[in-house]
């Protein structure tokens, strides 16, 4: 730092003594010797006061740095001193780790022996106790099992039974409670009315007339309404042939007409089908808000007043389909009333639940994922979309709601008259019944009774114990759920009866 000072003060001392000869080489141009001396003089004056002011600086600025660098030091000191004794520190703590890893060591290595010395004095006992009841480890432990599970199998299974019954006794009071309340509080027509499809015609001549020259007439009807028309099947009846209920109810009406009107030609016939359809588009939409009046719930879009009015025309088993919805709501809103449930949610959806029936022949699939997904498009609330899928186990129900639902949909097809079945398909499904009961082991007889509401089980008590009694009836229930379609719920009744005999001589 000194030489740079040095080395300035030099550069400036040069600068200085060419300024000087620089003037004195023009003073003495000029003539002036003595103003130039004076000159000199000034000039050497101020340069050894420059040199000097130089020094000083230099002094001052080596000074400073000097101060600084011994500062420096003094932190790097500090700083070495804290990581000699950060080290010193972690070598104390390296020390005591492996002093406790190798007090670790010993004590595994003396759990090790203890723990030899313990098998050998296990090995030795059990040796003796083997000697002693001259069986083996597994042989004994076979015993012991079979004991225990002797012992607590009955126990176990009159625990199960009565469980069972304190569970069944409880729920069972609430539920007829609930149901009677809402069954005699709802109360409508035993059998509902059936779809209409087939006319019957005044006279034979009305035959010729609606079949009309080379049949003509028949043909543009059929073209009109998309309908079949047969006229020779029945004697004196038209029957209407058509998967959709609502074309079959236009065609009627059309053909009811002309028949009154008497003239039955192509032009007509398309007149007489455009003033049925008006009219059927009319009662569909009528039908659809006196349902939704009649439960007396609002709000519901107009597309699912519609699709509700053409459930009129659509039956299950003989069952109107709206009027099963309609009877389903109002036992609904009775059961939500009384469980605490949402009185408006639970009547909306029985009310939509079977909606996708309205349109199964238009779409593929099953009629609750159809009606869910047409709920969930026109904005019904998640509650009522799941009520709606779940009706029939498609997928388990998860809301107060959504249960309702499923039981009002049993009840009201389940009571006598709701239906119309054949003989035959139910002596189908009674033998159904008793062929799932009969195909597991153990089983004496099967008996479907109550018009396939239980099926009475009797099974050999000496291949089936009370705690197997038990599994038997769940497993039945469960391959009827899985194999069968049936209304309502079937009760699996499993009897066992042990018969002790005895003589007197």
């Amino acid at each position: 730092m000194n030489t740079l000072w040095v080395v300035i003060a030099l550069v400036v001392g040069i600068a200085v003594g060419a300024g000087i000869f620089a003037i004195y080489n023009k003073s003495k141009e000029r003539g002036g010797q003595n103003k130039a001396d004076e000159i000199i003089r000034k000039a050497k004056h101020e340069a050894s006061e420059l040199v000097l002011n130089a020094k000083k600086e230099a002094t001052k600025l080596t000074d400073q740095a000097n101060r600084e660098e011994s500062e420096r030091r003094k932190e790097w000191q500090k700083t070495e001193k804290r990581l000699t004794e950060r080290e010193d520190a972690l070598d104390k703590k390296l020390d005591q780790l492996d002093k406790r890893s190798e007090k670790l060591r010993q004590e595994e290595t003396e759990l090790e022996d203890l723990k030899g010395e313990i098998r050998d004095v296990r090995d030795k006992a059990q040796a003796k106790l083997e000697k002693i009841a001259g069986l083996t480890k597994e042989e004994a432990y076979d015993k012991l099992v079979k004991m225990v599970e002797k012992d607590t199998k009955k126990d176990l299974a009159n625990l199960i039974i009565k469980q069972q019954n304190a569970l069944n006794d409880s729920v069972d009071e609430t539920v007829e409670a609930i149901l009677l309340t809402a069954m005699e509080r709802m109360s409508s027509e035993v059998t509902a009315d059936r779809t209409v499809t087939s006319i019957k015609l005044p006279d034979d001549d009305m035959k010729g007339r609606i079949i009309g020259k080379e049949g003509r007439n028949i043909q543009a009807l059929q073209h009109a309404t998309g309908v079949d028309v047969l006229v020779d099947d029945t004697p004196g009846m038209v029957v209407l042939s058509s998967f959709d209920p609502i074309r079959r109810q236009v065609t009627r009406y059309a053909l009811e007409r002309l028949m009154k009107d008497g003239r039955i030609n192509p032009a007509s016939i398309e007149e007489a089908v455009a003033k049925a359809e008006r009219e059927i588009e009319k009662e569909v939409v009528r039908a659809g808000e006196d349902a939704a009046r009649e439960v007396g719930v609002i709000g519901i879009p107009r597309e699912i007043l519609h699709l509700l009015g053409e459930l009129k025309f659509r039956t299950s088993y003989g069952q109107n389909v709206l009027l099963h919805s309609v009877e389903m709501a109002h036992m609904a809103g009775m059961i939500a009333e009384e469980i605490g449930a949402d009185v408006n949610i639970a009547k909306t959806a029985t009310l939509m639940h079977d909606m996708g029936k309205a349109v199964t022949h238009k779409i593929e699939g099953k009629h609750a994922e159809i009606g869910a997904e047409l709920a969930r498009k026109y904005g019904m609330d998640e509650r009522i979309v799941h009520a709606i899928a779940a009706h029939h186990d498609d997928i388990e129900p998860t809301t107060p709601e959504a249960i309702i639902v499923k039981i009002c949909d049993a009840v009201s097809a389940a009571r006598p008259g709701a239906r119309n079945v054949s003989a035959e398909n139910f002596a189908e499904r009674m033998r159904g019944l008793e062929n799932v009961a009969t195909s597991f082991p153990g089983i004496d007889k099967a008996y479907a009774i109550s018009a396939g509401r239980e099926i009475r089980v009797i099974v050999s008590p000496k291949a089936v114990d009370d705690l197997t009694a038990l599994k038997l009836a769940r497993d039945i229930a469960n391959k009827i759920e899985a194999t069968m379609q049936y209304p309502g719920v079937v009760k699996v009744n499993v009897i066992r009866e042990t018969r002790a005999i005895e003589y007197a001589k």
